[in-house]
């Protein structure tokens, strides 16, 4: 019986964010465009773009935790797409890790300070 010798016998590292990813990416992509609509429509519908006007419409509890839900898409869509940079174009192992690690810690820092400022209005 003749040993199959075709192809490396090396293992695949990291295909596990492949589908996942993808989808979770496109996925808060389309939580941000339908947010961008609807205000857009509470533009349109109420028309007032002054202080008062947004401070009204995030007096209500409801638009502050939609809006924050909706920041933290962008913020992990953010990371998923700053993290396949890192992993393409930075060989050096040690490098990538720093990146990766600057780019969460700012992110997270970015989650707080929009907290902070959409429950202090």
């Amino acid at each position: 019986m003749a040993e199959n010798n075709i192809g490396s016998k090396r293992v695949v590292v990291g295909a596990h964010y492949g589908l996942t990813e993808w989808l979770l990416q496109r996925v808060t992509a389309v939580i941000m465009v339908i947010f961008t609509l609807v205000l857009l429509v509470v533009y349109m519908v109420f028309g007032n773009a002054s202080y008062v006007g947004w401070s009204s419409l995030y007096a209500n509890q409801l638009m502050k935790i939609l809006t924050f839900l909706t920041l933290l898409s962008l913020f992990y869509h953010a990371w998923v797409g700053i993290r396949d940079i890192w992993m393409d174009y930075l060989s050096s192992a040690g490098l990538r890790l720093t990146m990766q690690t600057v780019t969460v810690l700012w992110l997270i820092g970015c989650a707080g300070y929009a907290a902070q400022i959409l429950w202090r209005v």
